[in-house]
């Protein structure tokens, strides 16, 4: 227990080390190279916490005047009228305001609220509308290798790594060592904690490979989201939609005739009341608990982005009336003291998540005996239906 603490220890440090610079890696915008007014800083958080074609880092202003921007360009790769396109995202200048064309095969592109698109052969600049949209040009299929799609390659390989090395040492080794040390108390709490109780005895084991995989993947997706690398994955509702809608179809696949009854043609209620309550039951089983699960995980990493990234531009909107040492000081503690609490939210998202597609697939597979078993002194044990009615 002291090496895991101990390594739980240093890998906290390194996290509340490495978010404490997170806004001020990035507290400065793409172009204009300060922020002011509360509406550069609204238009910065908006951007910071959607996808993006590149990562940056931050810019800066050298000594001839000119905006430097540090980061790393990712592949475009659009389907455009033509085909399929590809160039990388630095054509493009950290341009996001759709002003830089990029041609490429006789086709020009802009790249404009991270949306890009293809323009007429004859165009020269992208015209606006009066809503301040592109009317000159049409949004192509965007198949780009964004920074979400490095975040989750990178959780992937990470997790493919880490898991194969813990199931190596288990074939020759009772007891894992090294980094699979920390890896199995967590494994074990998935599985005796969420899995076994939510699913039951019988099935458990064949839901526990997923619900490891959901649990670590949103996990590490959170935490990656704290450092100054920018990622916010699971703040991107395309991401929690896909992970709601693998949970959906498990349960819904894996449910037994008595699960299915239950919803069709609820037993036990007057006849007349079935219809409605089956359609109830469907809005509940395809609609409201994948909506749940999608919209809990992307609401909260996404307000909690915002709230840190806010706490940072107390810098730049109460320099005038705190000064700037007394708005930077204030902002550092804030952003500080936030940050821990985003560690544990960070965990605690993941955990519903796991927790609720555990409760949802316990529904869908559970055996309605209405029976109970008994310990030696004749004491009902507590089934899976139980712990999940408790649970909710």
């Amino acid at each position: 227990m002291k090496i895991v603490s101990k390594y739980l220890s240093n890998i906290a440090l390194l996290f509340i080390l490495l978010t404490a610079f997170n806004g001020y890696s990035n507290s400065e915008p793409s172009k204009e190279g300060q922020v002011n007014g509360e509406e550069e800083v609204s238009a910065y958080i908006q951007h910071h916490i959607k996808d993006a074609h590149d990562f940056h880092l931050f810019s800066y202003t050298d000594s001839e005047g000119e905006r430097q921007h540090v980061g790393a360009p990712l592949p475009v790769i659009v389907w455009s009228s033509n085909g399929l396109v590809t160039f990388m995202s630095s054509e493009f200048h950290h341009d996001d305001n759709g002003e830089v064309l990029v041609e490429r095969n006789g086709l020009k592109f802009v790249k404009f609220h991270s949306k890009i698109y293809e323009l007429p052969a004859t165009a020269e600049v992208a015209e606006f509308n009066e809503e301040h949209h592109i009317e000159n040009g049409a949004k192509v299929l965007d198949l780009s290798i964004t920074k979400s799609v490095v975040g989750i390659l990178l959780v992937g390989l990470l997790m493919l790594l880490g898991f194969s090395a813990l199931a190596r040492q288990y074939k020759n080794k009772k007891i894992p060592t090294g980094f699979g040390r920390v890896l199995e108390p967590l494994v074990i709490y998935v599985r005796d904690e969420i899995a076994r109780p939510n699913i039951g005895e019988k099935k458990y084991r064949k839901f526990t490979g997923y619900l490891l995989t959901v649990f670590f993947f949103i996990w590490i997706l959170n935490l990656l989201g704290l450092t100054p690398f920018g990622f916010n994955v699971t703040g991107q509702l395309a991401v929690t939609a896909a992970l709601a809608i693998f949970t959906l179809i498990i349960y819904t696949v894996s449910g037994n005739r008595e699960y299915w009854q239950h919803i069709l043609w609820m037993p036990g209620v007057p006849v007349l009341i079935r219809p409605v309550l089956a359609v109830i039951e469907l809005a509940g089983t395809f609609l409201i608990k994948p909506f749940s699960l999608l919209v809990r995980l992307f609401a909260n990493i996404s307000a909690g982005h915002i709230v840190v990234m806010s706490l940072i531009a107390i810098m730049f909107t109460l320099k005038n009336s705190l000064g700037v040492v007394g708005a930077t000081g204030l902002s550092l503690v804030l952003s500080f003291f936030i940050t821990l609490i985003e560690v544990l939210v960070a965990f605690l998202q993941a955990y519903i998540f796991t927790m609720l597609s555990a409760l949802f697939i316990g529904m869908a597979v559970a055996e309605h005996d209405h029976g109970h078993a008994h310990d030696d002194h004749g004491h009902e044990v507590p089934d899976a239906k139980d712990v999940r009615e408790n649970f909710i």
